[in-house]
């Protein structure tokens, strides 16, 4: 069965996110079936974290506010997490379902595939974004 994703609730949880008016930092989303559904929001990435568990797979949408002494801003990225568990042919399937969830999540600095956990380290992933987001100021100070 093809994998189908619920647009308006996931629009909504990509939304929140987005809006710099809420303090939501994050939203997940699973598979129920052969259903892509939110799976969670929040304000703490520690809480994302923990969703991504050995026997889960599941993409995230994480806003993370970088830059440097010059300006800051909102950064965000898509996360797809592969628990170590996940079959052969579940792992394959989640690269071609990732399109489903990108027809939503549309605007993002960076995309991490990710199965090993310490690549779910905050530092790791901001010292990605901040060498995606252009310009460094703070390297003048070094």
């Amino acid at each position: 069965m093809a994998t189908q994703i619920d647009k308006e609730a996931c629009r909504e949880a990509y939304n929140d996110v987005r809006d710099d008016n809420t303090e939501t930092n994050w939203a997940a989303f699973k598979y129920e079936g052969s259903m892509i559904v939110p799976a969670g929001q929040g304000t703490a990435y520690e809480d994302f974290k923990k969703l991504c568990t050995d026997d889960e797979r599941l993409f995230g949408f994480i806003r993370f506010t970088t830059g440097d002494a010059m300006s800051k801003r909102a950064k965000f990225t898509l996360i797809t997490w592969i628990g170590e568990n996940i079959s052969g042919l579940q792992r394959a399937k989640i690269s071609t379902d990732k399109t489903l969830v990108k027809d939503v999540v549309q605007n993002f600095a960076k995309e991490f595939m990710i199965s090993d956990p310490r690549e779910l380290e905050e530092d790791y992933l901001r010292k990605e974004l901040k060498k995606a987001g252009g310009a460094n100021y703070d390297a003048q100070a070094e």
